[in-house]
């Protein structure tokens, strides 16, 4: 079918937004303006670096808006001059007041990485896993006031497997979602017509990550130890303790385990893994990075002087370093 004449605007930031924008390029869409994130401060310099939306705006010479908020007037009027028919938005991170949702024709749709209701908020790729949710998806919404709280245009679902990261589900609704996006743009007015509310006594909602909550607390059972592993791989990363060092843990497999020690008690070393107590089965620790060293297969510490596990200590007692 022929693309219906849009006048498109973007909104996003993240590497997972710019699989987005690359595919209303590469469908030949009109995109009009561009807007992403100021450039932050990153990497051990702290220079500012560009966002991967940004990059892919350059790159294709779209032009870009970078506000720091969304409110000032001053914005409302440069994004009322492109005439846009439709903004998307996809994880662009700030909040869209009601005067901007007001400004594009047929309003903004957002592309959001679960089945809502189910995970309204920042991080529903993370908190689906976290969960043990045995599938996910990507929502095509249109956009209201509320937080993920908008009718659902379009939406198609993607497989959590046992051995899924937040890393590898991001990749797999790389793909999922953009075909989303171009379908509910060639049909829009037709979506929007039979869009389908949201049952909001039945959501869920997916707070930040933070850093202190990848801390393992092997006092859980292995599968949600496990989980967390996966779920906050590669960001943030789930660390634990040993010998006062904090080891960061980059995979793991849960195992059945009769043992009666106390949780967090190293069990087995050798090259298959670390072997730790949980409160019901073990995990099995395969992939870790020491302090100040670079992430390596068990197998490959076992003969460094410095590594600190033996059969029979605790892992995961707070550290004070």
């Amino acid at each position: 079918m022929s693309k219906p004449n849009l006048k498109i605007g973007f909104a996003g930031t993240p590497e997972f937004a710019a699989a987005h924008l690359k595919a209303l390029i590469e469908a030949e869409f009109s995109v009009e303006v561009v807007l992403s994130q100021p450039d932050r401060p990153a990497g051990r310099g702290k220079k500012l670096m560009a966002s991967p939306v940004k990059d892919l705006a350059l790159e294709h010479r779209l032009p870009i808006l970078q506000p720091e908020t969304l409110k000032g007037a001053d914005t409302h009027a440069l994004l009322r001059d492109y005439q846009l028919d439709v903004l998307v938005v996809v994880a662009y991170g700030l909040l869209l007041p009601q005067a901007v949702l007001d400004i594009p024709r047929l309003g903004c749709i957002n592309v959001h990485a679960s089945l809502l209701p189910k995970w309204r908020g920042a991080a529903p790729v993370q908190r689906a896993i976290e969960a043990g949710d045995s599938e996910t998806g990507v929502c095509i919404m249109q956009m209201e006031a509320g937080l993920d709280t908008g009718p659902i245009l379009y939406s198609d679902i993607c497989d959590i497997r046992p051995t899924t990261t937040a890393g590898t589900l991001f990749t797999d609704l790389e793909s999922v979602g953009p075909k989303a996006l171009i379908h509910t743009l060639e049909h829009l007015e037709a979506l929007q017509s039979s869009a389908i509310p949201q049952d909001h006594a039945a959501s869920s909602y997916a707070s930040k990550i933070s850093k202190e909550e990848a801390f393992l607390d092997f006092t859980e059972s292995a599968i949600e130890v496990d989980r967390k592993i996966r779920a906050f791989h590669p960001f943030p990363v789930a660390f634990t303790s040993a010998a006062n060092e904090r080891i960061r843990v980059h995979a793991a497999s849960p195992m059945i385990s009769d043992n009666k020690h106390p949780a967090g008690t190293v069990l087995a070393v050798d090259k298959s893994g670390i072997l730790v107590q949980c409160d019901s089965g073990a995990i099995r620790l395969e992939q870790v990075q020491l302090p100040n060293a670079k992430t390596l297969m068990v197998s490959e510490i076992l003969n460094n002087p410095k590594q600190p596990f033996r059969v029979g200590i605790v892992l995961g007692r707070p550290f004070t370093a």
